[in-house]
């Protein structure tokens, strides 16, 4: 949680990010907050789900300054909660979606991570057993603030690519909420498929519940 974060002493790190996603309890989902505007209960805004990003308003990051790094933590639950979004079931992944509709280009990061790992998870740099995550973005510069962030909260940070190719890190890849170490990780990434599994795109009952999927 960035509760977790800031008491590892972060507050200075997360002055100049902007985590967007939305908190996570059970059922293996995986995500994290925006302290503006999904924050764990006790904080402060609103709890935002995926499906609602077309909502925000498209001057939220307006005053934001362009070196600010936006996270995406998001991911898509069709068959759970999200139900058919147009965009994503047409080829673009999750995070060009995102980008789309927040008018803003993000890094993709802690998406695959069991919510409940995250804050135990957390090691120091160099430990055997150190859980690497991975993360997507296209500019150099702003992908690695994100990386040297996760790196200082206690997680190895691998680089995935493009925003084109985040879905290497998508619900059903082969790393999605596996805990894997930097080596696992990019095993994974390598492993993965672009094409969207059935399990993973909506039906026409969609959405159904996390515990029963449509």
């Amino acid at each position: 949680s960035l509760q977790g974060c800031r008491a590892r002493g972060h507050d200075r790190q997360f002055a100049r990010t902007r985590v967007f996603g939305g908190p996570v309890g059970g059922n293996r989902r995986a995500g994290n907050c925006d302290r503006r505007c999904c924050p764990r209960p006790g904080g402060r805004g609103r709890l935002r789900s995926f499906k609602q990003n077309p909502s925000l308003p498209r001057e939220l990051f307006a005053s934001t300054p362009a070196d600010v790094v936006v996270i995406d933590t998001t991911n898509y639950y069709p068959q759970q909660r999200d139900g058919h979004l147009d965009g994503i079931e047409d080829g673009s992944t999750e995070s060009e979606w995102v980008e789309q509709h927040l008018g803003r280009p993000v890094i993709k990061a802690f998406n695959t991570i069991e919510a409940t790992h995250f804050q135990p998870g957390a090691k120091s740099a160099g430990s055997a057993d150190r859980i690497a995550l991975a993360v997507a973005g296209d500019d150099v510069r702003t992908k690695a603030k994100a990386m040297a962030l996760i790196d200082g909260i206690g997680f190895d940070a691998v680089d995935a690519g493009t925003i084109a190719e985040s879905w290497r890190q998508q619900p059903g890849s082969p790393g999605y909420l596996k805990d894997y170490d930097v080596k696992g990780v990019r095993r994974a990434l390598a492993e993965a498929n672009p094409e969207r599994q059935p399990e993973w795109r909506a039906t026409p009952n969609s959405p159904g519940t996390y515990d029963s999927p449509a």
